[in-house]
């Protein structure tokens, strides 16, 4: 009876020290003109976007009664959607860098500046999904660490 009580008081502790889901920031209009990475709440799906990526969940979204496709609306510049699930409703947020950080995050994805973003996007719950509509997983990520060489350190 005391090991069930410990590994519950045990298993609670952890549960409560585990970070809370952070809100993706959203870069203020006043600042986006001069920043390198501006993230942008999107509308809802208009009936005619820009660019849509129509693709079905790998894993799908916890919504009850959630349609078997998700609809991504990607703005010319972004690079990124983040599509996150608040309490019953969807937050699509574009990722966009600026043209230089852009470029190379186009061109390798592994990069730093790129992988940052897509942690804070994950961070917070979300999925994030490339321009062609691409969702980028943990298993992407694996195959992006395999391009170059990491060094973490860990704080004691």
């Amino acid at each position: 009876m005391r090991r069930s009580h410990a590994l519950l008081t045990i298993s609670l502790c952890l549960a409560a020290c585990s970070p809370p889901r952070e809100p993706i920031p959203i870069t203020p209009p006043g600042d986006a003109a001069g920043a390198a990475v501006v993230r942008r709440t999107l509308p809802e799906p208009a009936p005619s976007p820009p660019q849509v990526a129509s693709i079905s969940p790998t894993a799908p979204i916890a919504t009850p009664g959630a349609p078997a496709v998700l609809q991504i609306v990607v703005p010319e510049n972004a690079l990124y959607v983040c599509v996150a699930e608040t309490p019953g409703q969807r937050q699509q947020t574009t990722i966009e860098f600026s043209p230089k950080v852009g470029e190379l995050c186009r061109k390798h994805p592994e990069m730093g500046p790129c992988q940052y973003e897509r942690d804070i996007c994950r961070r917070s719950g979300g999925r994030v999904f490339a321009a062609n509509g691409v969702e980028i997983t943990k298993d992407t990520e694996a195959e992006y660490d395999k391009k170059v060489l990491r060094v973490r350190f860990k704080a004691n």
